[in-house]
């Protein structure tokens, strides 16, 4: 009555197990315009050539912005994004609850 169904494991290749691999979220990088200096930081992927929308002209890396992929945070390291960990006092991002150099729960923020 009823339609067969296929054996999922047969379509697999062997020794894979159905595993899917970890995606790693894009690298975020800090890119300027040459000739007006203005800079924009977004997500970039390697090998793809950006280009800024208002003036047409290619924008060329600057830098990476900290934290690197992966972190669990997506705001970039600079003072008035940080906050010090109660437990280690070492530099976490306020938007984390887990310090990421202890691990412990941090406090909530006012």
């Amino acid at each position: 009555m009823g339609r067969a169904r296929p054996d999922f494991r047969r379509l697999l290749p062997a020794g894979t197990g159905g595993r899917v691999r970890a995606v790693t979220p894009p690298q975020r990088y800090r890119m300027r315009v040459p000739q007006t200096g203005r800079e924009i930081i977004r997500d970039a992927e390697p090998g793809t050539i950006y280009v800024d929308r208002e003036s047409g002209e290619t924008l060329t890396i600057v830098g990476k912005v900290l934290p690197l992929s992966p972190s669990k945070s997506r705001l970039p390291w600079a003072v008035e994004h940080l906050r010090f960990c109660p437990w280690c006092d070492q530099l976490a991002q306020r938007d984390l609850n887990d310090c990421p150099s202890c691990g412990r729960r941090m406090d909530p923020l006012d």
